[in-house]
């Protein structure tokens, strides 16, 4: 049974024996337990602890201080009794559920943790000692500190393994990936602003779907990826109406241990009520990071220009680059690469397609996007992808969607109408009536090519429902890698 343990956590069940017949009894119950565990401060149990903020010292004494006492006991050989063996078991779990090949101390601790019913538990849980917050501790210390074992074995990019696919062993890995890219800021990203993808080196775009690749993989085992100790605060700016960004923006934040607060036109007034380096300077003083999904994105450029805490585009009239990066990681996990992939986009020029050309560029993508003529995208937009495309990709401009559809492996399309368009609604349906994307459209593609939209989707204008709904389509896992993906992006940018 003990084969498993590390010699750390044999010790503390010998120590447990010993405080079991220090105190009168004659078997091992969690107390016990908890106060072998606690009779080193340098094991990595102590030193979770010390990190949630806790005093061993004071800990101790108030197991000591429930614990059944009787007559000193020493030298006798000790049994664990049946909730001392559920905390055993519990420890097991917990090594298994991060991937661990051994029970060390931390794992008891978890145990002790999740055990309601014994006197450890109950006093632990009475200190405000939180399972979540300790299982992201162990996390983080076996990824940032050599003295924990066991460390990261494999050297796959994370980015490039689908979540679905990876077995155990492998989510351990990136989970591990995670806490080191927060921890030591190794795409060097923190306190930066995201206003664009230009803004992003190759290496830190796809450092980005790494990260959100071991965060889906956590997410979907229930396990804790990254954790803030302290919780974190992001303003979420909303001059448009939201679905996606706003749930996603403010799950991610939850999740990641951190707090939102929603601040729409009427409590804010950009420009109006307040000006906006006004706005910025306030901020910066009470949260961590600003989302703004806005109008203008000067308005953005002059909220990073007036603070100090990182700026994050959640949408604007030039670009959206938190929607292209849960895209290329839609692509990446239906395709397993990015590179040598071709992208066709048909429809309005706007900051959707902007933001898929600069993406597209920088991983090694074709785009070929196909708009009417008088809506292309902005030429510097076209020209700056262009001089970022890599030797194996190309940027197309064309106005036949025939034309840009041909051996495409996804198909992406955008309403013809964006808010604050309204009065353009008309002119705009007749320009692209021959910009659907429908069945015929899709043949073009490549047989197993996949259907992409950044919705909401305006049915029976820019797609039919025989596209929208058919098995190629991929619109919902687009719409669900916004959280992943800005969860990765806020854990970067905000850190420790």
């Amino acid at each position: 049974m003990w084969q498993r343990f590390s010699e750390r956590a044999r010790k503390v069940i010998f120590f447990s024996q010993e405080e079991a017949g220090r105190l009168g009894q004659n078997c091992v119950s969690t107390e016990h337990l908890l106060l072998g565990l606690l009779r080193e401060n340098d094991t990595v149990a102590a030193r979770i602890i010390e990190r949630l903020g806790f005093d061993l010292i004071r800990i101790r004494g108030e197991v000591d201080r429930r614990a059944p006492c009787g007559e000193e006991r020493p030298g006798q050989e000790m049994c664990l009794v049946p909730d001392a063996k559920q905390v055993i078991d519990f420890a097991y779990e917990e090594a298994q559920r991060i991937d661990n090949r051994y029970i060390g101390t931390e794992h008891i601790l978890l145990g002790l943790i999740r055990d309601s019913e014994g006197v450890a538990g109950r006093v632990l849980a009475e200190l405000g000692v939180e399972l979540e917050s300790a299982r992201a501790i162990v996390m983080t210390l076996q990824a940032t500190d050599s003295t924990v074992e066991p460390k990261p074995t494999s050297t796959t990019d994370p980015a490039a393994t689908n979540w679905a696919d990876a077995p155990p062993s492998r989510v351990g890995d990136f989970i591990y990936q995670v806490v080191a890219a927060v921890t030591h800021d190794t795409l060097g990203l923190k306190g930066t602003s995201l206003l664009s993808i230009a803004d992003l080196s190759r290496e830190q775009l796809m450092g980005i779907l790494g990260v959100t690749t071991a965060l889906e993989a956590a997410h979907k085992r229930g396990v804790p990826a990254y954790h803030w100790k302290y919780p974190r605060a992001l303003a979420m700016i909303f001059e448009k109406p939201s679905l996606r960004t706003r749930v996603s923006f403010d799950l991610a934040m939850q999740q990641l241990g951190g707090l939102t607060v929603v601040l729409g036109p009427a409590e804010i007034g950009l420009g109006t009520r307040e000006s906006v380096p006004d706005i910025a300077h306030n901020l910066e003083r009470m949260v961590d990071a600003i989302m703004a999904r806005v109008f203008k994105h000067e308005v953005l450029v002059e909220l990073r220009d007036n603070c100090k805490v990182p700026v994050i585009n959640a949408l604007s009239d030039r670009e959206h680059p938190c929607q292209t990066l849960a895209d290329l990681y839609t692509l990446q996990q239906k395709r397993g690469k990015l590179e040598g992939l071709k992208l066709a986009y048909i429809g309005d020029g706007n900051n959707v397609l902007h933001s898929l050309l600069l993406g597209g560029a920088l991983t090694g993508m074709t785009i070929a996007a196909a708009c009417p003529k008088g809506y292309e995208p902005l030429p510097e937009i076209v020209e700056q992808a262009r001089a970022l495309a890599r030797d194996d990709s190309r940027i197309v401009i064309t106005n036949d969607a025939a034309e840009a559809a041909v051996g495409a492996d996804a198909v992406y399309t955008d309403v013809w109408t964006s808010m604050g368009q309204e009065k353009e609604q008309l002119a705009r349906i007749q320009a692209f009536r021959s910009y659907q994307v429908n069945a015929e459209l899709m043949a073009r593609a490549k047989p197993d090519a996949i259907f992409m939209h950044c919705l909401p989707a305006h049915r029976g204008d820019e797609v039919t429902n025989e596209v929208v709904d058919g098995p190629q389509s991929v619109v919902f896992d687009q719409a669900e890698n916004r959280l992943h993906a800005q969860k990765a992006v806020l854990a970067l940018t905000i850190g420790l």
